[in-house]
């Protein structure tokens, strides 16, 4: 088969991994930087133009669309789809996972377990909000961040209200949610690849941090699920509509809390972590779709 990988950068360690699985597999895969892409419509022709030519009879694409650039990626991706090429994330579903008021309002409607989440349109009435998700401490999370950057922690009723005010302030929208103390500041990331979870991994966040994020100075460990927090995981999959995600989960008194769905998961800390070959379960994937 011929596959793409929508990837800005070649070097990074899931693009590489996956490129190495193709070619074992005896797969022609290229890299494409989908920011340099020239998208052509026209009555039932749609076309890629990049570097100087027409992209065609490429099989697949795998998605490695960055946060910041979701817009073009996903119109990108959209293409190809209107091409007739199979996508290991739809675009749709990659849109839908960037949102993340969306993408909780979609678990809830699921009957997905999550911690108490309040939107507000940059309300004054901040002790209300409070008391909404229990009081303090509380999470507050800028709508936008990820890689756990616009995440904090405020411990008492005069931080989170300094807090929220600041972000009101500048109309960046957040979210307020509850604090699940017994995570003891760790979560799980469930890999789902096509229903299945492939596997799994504990992130513990560093001395004294709360938030887990392996970008943020975690570490990972290999962690079999329960099966509850696996059916979760894969519930929270389906619910997104995604062939390929990440699924963040706490463990609380209440069972598994899913706080993120993502769509664009790195292969790095999975990988290490557990001593398994994702990116060729991937690459099975394509296989099976195609």
């Amino acid at each position: 088969m011929k596959i793409a990988i929508l990837s800005r950068n070649q070097n990074l360690y899931s693009t590489k991994r996956l490129v190495e699985e193709a070619t074992k597999k005896g797969h022609e895969i290229h890299i494409i930087d989908h920011l340099k892409c020239s998208l052509e419509i026209e009555k039932k022709n749609p076309k890629v133009y990049y570097q100087g030519k027409y992209l065609s009879g490429y099989d697949a694409v795998i998605p490695r669309i960055g946060a910041s650039v979701t817009f073009f990626g996903t119109a990108v991706v959209r293409q190809f789809e209107m091409m007739k090429i199979f996508s290991t994330t739809e675009s749709q579903a990659l849109v839908r996972s960037r949102d993340k008021l969306r993408s909780l309002q979609i678990l809830s409607r699921a009957g997905v377990g999550m911690p108490k989440t309040i939107f507000t349109n940059y309300s004054k009435d901040v002790n209300h909000i409070i008391d909404s998700v229990g009081g303090t401490p509380m999470v507050i999370k800028l709508l936008e961040g990820t890689q756990g950057l616009g995440v904090v922690l405020a411990e008492s009723e005069n931080a989170a209200t300094s807090v929220m005010e600041a972000f009101n302030g500048l109309e960046a929208r957040v979210v307020a949610q509850e604090f699940i103390k017994e995570a003891g500041g760790a979560d799980l990331r469930a890999f789902v690849i096509d229903g299945v979870v492939v596997g799994a991994m504990k992130r513990q966040g560093k001395d004294g941090e709360f938030r887990s994020n392996l970008h943020r100075g975690g570490s990972a460990t290999v962690i079999e699920l329960s099966e509850e927090e696996e059916n979760t995981a894969i519930k929270s999959a389906k619910a997104m509509g995604l062939g390929v995600a990440g699924v963040d989960m706490l463990q609380s008194k209440n069972g598994p809390l899913v706080l993120e769905v993502n769509s664009s998961p790195g292969l790095e800390g999975i990988e290490i972590a557990t001593g398994k070959n994702i990116a060729r379960e991937i690459i099975r994937y394509i296989e099976r779709n195609v």
